[in-house]
């Protein structure tokens, strides 16, 4: 049996299909440009010819049949029917106060769900269009909605509530609800593994870096504060997202330039960040630029790292002297050593030391690391997210009735064994190259 995910965004559909069976990925791939005068589609599938190629997509509806498409071809799919596929799992970026965990998919749940959208209008009606299109193709295969701010639905009232009038909460929805959930999941429960502890006595603070970016404190197994609120806008310097910033900034500028609401929502989603400091976004071009003299770039990431600091050492003060380990996950937490040594500078106040040279040599998005000294009362840890294989898992056990939100002891990933093997296969590959990266795997 396997599992199809499907990740729709605003113009995008991501997939991957994962054999249950032998627990392995079989094919992975992104439909991009949908709705645009021509989209493409790229297909990867183990020991198979790449495929790339233009079509029309005018919606996520064809993006959707050519996926299936491909999955079944003769040349480039994976499967010979549909009946291999056992379940869908589909990412959602927002649940509101409706959804507080992952759920099979029916009628109800798909009205429910567009009665969220004005909390996530870019990605909310991509989501939905996703699921409705691959409902209609499969209409036998059980299906089932993962969501990104369900993980943090555990926060306490003091933590996702704003200090302002209250009825905005109660009228209008405004609360925090954070993002990246079911990375923050992953590594929460990967690291109560590889610190070999219960996943309810297990305190860390992880660092989900992209080009999105979020924190997360995990007190005792579960999400107690995240640095991202109402929408993925708050909290940390982000590749083209402000983070933090006075509120009155806003009106200030918007009186003395004439700006619309729309326009100032589009400055400061798109046109601020890293972007709007330096004009690059892709932390190796800022890295690049800094080292060759550009006062701007190195200002950028003085400014990232700053910020990551003190989001850490705030959380550290939620979990006091139980903190166990901070851990770094996403494309800059796993491969940027500049933004890692940036962000733990001072942390040694909390017990947190970084050995420079096992940060020096960790970046590689295949292994799980521990780059922290070995005095070090609080572990650092680079664990490769794997937000797929949440959605999998979840897929599954909702199918096969063995979900339990409160433990989610049914996951393969909780093995201390598990290892993806895809990334298994990289992972030897990048020890070969360098092998001083055997010393410092943290599940060796």
């Amino acid at each position: 049996m396997v599992i199809l995910t499907l990740n729709c965004g605003s113009s995008s559909a991501k997939y991957q299909v994962y054999d249950w069976t032998n627990k392995d990925i079989l094919a992975v791939g992104v439909v991009e440009r949908i709705g645009l005068e021509y989209s493409t589609i790229e297909h990867k599938a183990n020991g198979k010819a790449e495929y790339n190629a233009k079509f029309s997509s005018p919606t996520h509806k064809e993006a959707i049949e050519l996926i299936i498409k491909m999955l079944l071809d003769s040349e480039y799919g994976v499967i010979k029917d549909l009946k291999e596929i056992g379940a869908v799992g589909h990412r959602v970026l927002h649940g509101g106060e409706i959804f507080k965990k992952s759920e099979l998919v029916t009628d109800e749940v798909v009205e429910k769900l567009k009665e969220v959208i004005h909390l996530g209008p870019l990605h909310m009606p991509a989501n939905i269009m996703g699921i409705e299109a691959a409902r209609k193709a499969m209409p036998d295969v059980p299906q089932a909605i993962v969501l990104d701010t369900a993980w943090h639905q555990t926060m306490p009232e003091e933590a996702f509530m704003y200090a302002v009038p209250y009825d905005w909460y109660t009228k209008y929805n405004v609360r925090r609800y954070g993002f990246h959930g079911t990375s923050h999941l992953y590594c929460a429960k990967r690291a109560a593994v590889l610190l070999g502890k219960k996943n309810e006595d297990t305190n860390v603070i992880i660092c989900h870096i992209g080009n999105g970016a979020s924190i997360c404190a995990v007190k005792n197994g579960v999400c107690v504060d995240t640095s991202m609120g109402l929408t993925p806008l708050e909290g940390l310097v982000m590749g083209t997202r402000s983070g933090d910033l006075d509120p009155a900034i806003i009106p200030y500028m918007m009186e003395n330039t004439g700006m619309s609401a729309k326009e100032m929502d589009t400055a400061l989603n798109k046109q601020s960040g890293l972007v709007g400091l330096c004009g690059k976004s892709d932390r190796r071009d800022v890295l690049k630029a800094s080292q060759e003299g550009d006062k701007k770039a190195a200002l950028a990431i003085k400014m990232e790292c700053r910020r990551i600091a003190k989001y850490i050492g705030g959380y550290a003060t939620l979990l006091g002297d139980k903190l166990d380990a901070i851990v770094f996950t996403a494309g800059v937490g796993e491969m940027a050593r500049h933004v890692r040594l940036g962000a733990c500078d001072g942390l040694e106040i909390i017990g947190a030391k970084l050995d420079a040279h096992k940060n020096d040599i960790c970046a590689s998005r295949n292994g799980e690391f521990e780059i922290n000294t070995d005095d070090s009362k609080v572990k650092i840890l680079v664990i490769p997210t794997d937000e797929e294989l949440v959605m999998t898992e979840d897929a599954f056990a909702l199918m096969n009735g063995t979900y339990d939100v409160h433990t989610n002891f049914h996951y393969t990933f909780e093995d201390k064994s598990y290892v993806n093997k895809s990334r298994a296969r990289d992972l030897v590959k990048n020890i070969e190259k360098n092998p001083e990266l055997a010393n410092i795997l943290a599940n060796k």
